[in-house]
């Protein structure tokens, strides 16, 4: 896999400091964590009616999604590792299994 989720939190991480005129991402922060949510409610979206368009589509507005919800990962300060920690700790759990273990 290759190392594009890295280098695009690099970026998202220099973004904070940069002035929003300047940069969509850092206009994002500066809107704060709602609109950015906003955002990333608006992309999934935008995902589920490119499902009726074909793979291209779809591919685009995943794109699209995942880069929004790193833009708030980035705004919160959770590195996209962690999430995949996350995953990793759930992989071979059934999923009502690990549901089930979020209510103990």
């Amino acid at each position: 896999m290759n190392d594009i989720i890295e280098k695009l939190e690099t970026i998202l991480q220099k973004r904070k400091t940069e002035d929003p005129k300047d940069s969509y991402v850092s206009s994002l922060y500066s809107k704060g964590n709602q609109h950015i949510c906003d955002k990333i409610t608006e992309e999934a979206g935008e995902l589920v009616d490119a499902t009726e368009d074909g793979k291209a589509q779809v591919v685009h507005e995943t794109a699209d999604l995942l880069f929004h919800v790193l833009v708030l990962l980035a705004s919160l300060d959770i590195k996209y590792a962690t999430i995949l920690d996350e995953l990793t700790k759930r992989f071979g759990i059934s999923g009502i299994e690990e549901k089930n273990n979020r209510k103990k």
